[in-house]
């Protein structure tokens, strides 16, 4: 690793990114909080410890919602019905489970005020949650000590901070193991890509997979982040890839929710490249994307997406399915499908295993974030490794010492389904490490 720096990034998955704020602005915002509660358990605000003898045990989940950029209303109605379902067996460890949820709506202040409000009630973790404003919440977390349990991988916060406690290996990861996967298959490749601070972040890391594959890098195509069209874009993304050395180029456009608009556009315009294939990340495609957007007719015919998790098909989220038919039926917002719902079930079975091994103690911020510190091994059904939270990791070294978890799967839209391309997960660990950002 010798003349390799850390990585330094803020790291998009439905990828907005605006000018961050500072500390200090974000432990200023401190205005009313635009957030909504589910207080099952009488609406009674637990006391300091959150959790002692049988006081409910409060936590909280955020994410974007109503927004113009990425929105992920099902983490926190994923969350509502997980704390409906917990408590309708009893709760955890006896003790009634106190779901809050807020909007963090795109924006730094919003998202301080997300974790202003988790301290005023005295939440005991911050579980499944969403956003991209690291700068803004940390800060206030921290100076709480409240821990932060599978946020979607967004920032490079997630994966630095001592109070972060990640499940997946977020954007790192995906673009890692996609450029790995693209490196055998593609001619050129475009990278299209917010042009936003947190968008300049993601070429570093699609090429440290196509470099590790002997392929030259990306072409870095910036675009904007909330655009209704990209027409220009995908024109200059076709006319530049045609094919390489025989082989078709690939596109690779990781816009988030603007994957889909971006994606109209290439459709548009590929007529006169019909070769030219597509590659992206959970997150900025998934079924419903490929069905909206016609199937096997469609642009993402061919197109390897790579996930964090197994495909829903995957008998190990059999358990996530029973609650949300029990307690989220009905509700569009939770799609067992997304990769969101799916950090936030996973986050909450952490919870759980850490609450429940602290057995009929004190269930508070610090015992939750003790309990995970000194070593507990906490095991999620086969949905990711075991996860172990240390800081001598082997990511340290290029800026990720609590990424613990780099395993992707990668899958293939055939005949308009998503579907497992090969067996068993990818350890990106290896290729990450080799990242060059300098």
């Amino acid at each position: 690793m010798t003349g390799r720096r850390p990585i330094r990034s803020t790291l998009p998955g439905g990828l907005g990114g605006r000018s961050r704020a500072t500390r200090t602005g974000a432990l200023a915002a401190c205005a009313l909080v635009a957030c909504a509660s589910l207080a099952v358990g009488c609406g009674v605000v637990p006391g300091a410890t959150g959790g002692s003898g049988d006081d409910p045990i409060t936590v909280m989940t955020w994410a974007p919602q109503d927004t113009g950029a990425t929105n992920k209303p099902g983490m926190p109605a994923l969350a509502q019905a997980y704390a409906r379902w917990v408590n309708a067996q009893g709760g955890l460890g006896g003790r009634k489970l106190n779901v809050l949820t807020c909007n963090d709506d795109n924006d730094s202040v919003a998202a301080a005020k997300c974790a202003r409000r988790a301290v005023k009630e005295h939440a005991v973790a911050v579980l499944g949650s969403y956003s991209q404003y690291a700068d803004s919440f940390f800060p206030v977390l921290e100076g709480a000590r409240i821990p932060y349990i599978g946020g979607y991988g967004l920032t490079n916060s997630e994966f630095t901070s001592p109070l972060s406690y990640p499940v997946n290996g977020g954007q790192p990861a995906l673009l890692a193991g996609l450029g790995s996967a693209l490196a055998g298959s593609c001619g050129p490749v475009s990278l299209v890509r917010p042009d936003t601070i947190a968008g300049d972040q993601l070429p570093a890391l699609l090429d440290s997979g196509l470099v590790s594959g002997g392929h030259e890098r990306a072409h870095d195509q910036r675009a904007a982040e909330d655009a209704t069209a990209y027409d220009d874009q995908a024109a200059r993304a076709l006319a530049r890839e045609g094919t390489g050395g025989g082989r078709p180029g690939c596109v690779v456009p990781v816009l988030g929710d603007r994957t889909g608009t971006f994606m109209d556009s290439f459709r548009r315009a590929r007529e006169d490249h019909p070769d030219v294939r597509t590659a992206t990340v959970l997150g900025s495609v998934d079924q419903t994307t490929v069905n909206a957007s016609g199937g096997a007719s469609g642009p993402y015919e061919g197109a390897y997406v790579t996930g964090w998790y197994p495909s829903v098909g995957d008998p190990a989220w059999d358990g996530m399915k029973k609650l949300i038919k029990e307690q989220a039926f009905g509700d569009n917002d939770v799609d067992a499908a997304d990769a969101g719902v799916q950090t936030t079930w996973i986050a909450y079975t952490v919870f759980k295993e850490v609450v429940e091994s602290l057995g009929d103690g004190e269930v508070s911020a610090d015992t939750v974030r003790r309990a995970l510190d000194d070593g507990l091994e906490v095991g999620t059904g086969g949905l990711t490794p075991d996860l172990r939270w240390t800081f001598a990791d082997k990511l340290a070294s290029v800026g990720f010492p609590r990424l613990v978890n780099a395993d992707v799967t990668l899958q293939v839209v055939r005949e308009g389904h998503l579907v497992s391309a090969r067996r068993g997960a990818v350890d990106t660990t290896r290729t990450l490490q080799n990242a060059d950002v300098a």
